[in-house]
């Protein structure tokens, strides 16, 4: 249920880049919802069917509030046309290109998209001086960490795919951004986010697909891998409110709490946004098969190179910001996503 607008809460205007995509849609909708003005930007590439985004898109523009637009991130003077026509309060950069196998095949996309386009879009948050910018990294920065569960303030500098590395990059280049421009950034890491209206290339889809049409689902690392599933509404909930809570440069690093992550020298933190319970993917697969209504057929393969065999948030940081912790449980969560993958693809 969304929060009620009331006198005291400012009403925002969020610019959102990849709004036609799986999180950016969910964000979107949640905004609205609030009765905040929304422009979306979304470059409606054809990495997976472009159908599932334009229906999206669809869906936010019977909201008056919502208006989008169809641009890539790489067209520096589109992007910031848009943004500053715009005017936001505040930014939040989801668009990108997504997909850590994908990496592997064309590193190209990721380096312009990831690079490129987040530099344009911090150039023109810049320009304008917008409030807060937040923008997507991702818990595979992680990379070869094994030390859990997982805290922002762990050193990351082993990723482990070329798509990790560009979201390390992406956090480097938004704190220098911060320091020099005194621009509030946040930059949350998500952890293996799943829900309705999800992208087909993600596991989930993958297994729901397989499971109901009884073909076989490739399963990695034979089935020893953990994940700290995230429900998309439990994700954009902590964007949300992390909106409402921009960093400020502190006056001095001892000044700074133990766990949080605020830069001594910038008004940038990193937040991770997960649901702090490491969920066997075996068990993921057989909550599916329980909702479907018959078992997998399971294809067991090694591990896949720049994989990792878990992924576990600490998200007390979240928690001590904004008071709100992930709350939907697996099995829950994958309830609400097989009812919507029957009621899309009419199984």
């Amino acid at each position: 249920m969304a929060e009620q607008i009331t006198k005291t809460t400012p009403r925002h205007r969020v610019f959102i880049t990849g709004t036609a995509g799986f999180i950016g849609y969910h964000l979107a909708k949640l905004l609205l919802a609030e009765g905040h003005v929304v422009c979306g930007l979304d470059g409606m590439t054809d990495y997976y069917d472009v159908t599932l985004k334009q229906r999206r898109h669809q869906m936010l523009l019977q909201t008056p509030s919502f208006t989008a637009h169809e641009a890539r991130l790489e067209d520096a003077e589109t992007v910031m046309r848009l943004i500053t026509d715009f005017a936001p309060t505040a930014i939040v950069h989801l668009a990108g290109q997504a997909g850590v196998r994908y990496s592997l095949e064309n590193p190209r996309a990721y380096l312009e998209s990831n690079l490129v386009g987040t530099f344009n879009v911090m150039e023109a948050a810049r320009t304008l001086g917008v409030g807060h910018l937040l923008m997507a990294s991702t818990s595979s920065v992680y990379g070869a960490n094994t030390e859990m569960p997982f805290r922002e303030t762990d050193k990351a500098d082993t990723p482990l795919t070329f798509y990790a590395a560009t979201k390390k990059a992406n956090e480097a280049m938004a704190h220098s951004y911060a320091h020099l421009w005194n621009l509030p950034v946040t930059m949350f890491r998500f952890f293996t986010v799943y829900g309705p209206w999800g992208r087909p290339d993600m596991a989930p889809i993958k297994f729901a697909k397989g499971i109901t049409e009884r073909t076989p689902i490739d399963i990695y690392n034979h089935g020893d891998m953990y994940r700290d599933f995230t429900y998309v509404d439990d994700l954009v909930r902590g964007i949300r409110l992390l909106i409402d809570t921009p960093p400020q440069r502190p006056e001095r690093p001892e000044d700074i709490s133990e766990g949080d992550s605020l830069s001594p020298a910038a008004p940038w933190r990193v937040v991770n946004i997960g649901n702090s319970e490491k969920v066997r993917l075996i068990d993921f697969i057989e909550a599916i098969e329980e909702e479907v209504g018959h078992h997998a057929i399971r294809n067991f393969m090694d591990m896949q190179p720049g994989d990792v065999p878990a992924t576990w948030a600490d998200a007390t940081l979240l928690h001590a910001l904004t008071g709100y912790r992930p709350q939907t449980s697996m099995r829950e969560g994958v309830k609400a996503f097989v009812a919507w993958y029957k009621s899309y693809y009419g199984s």
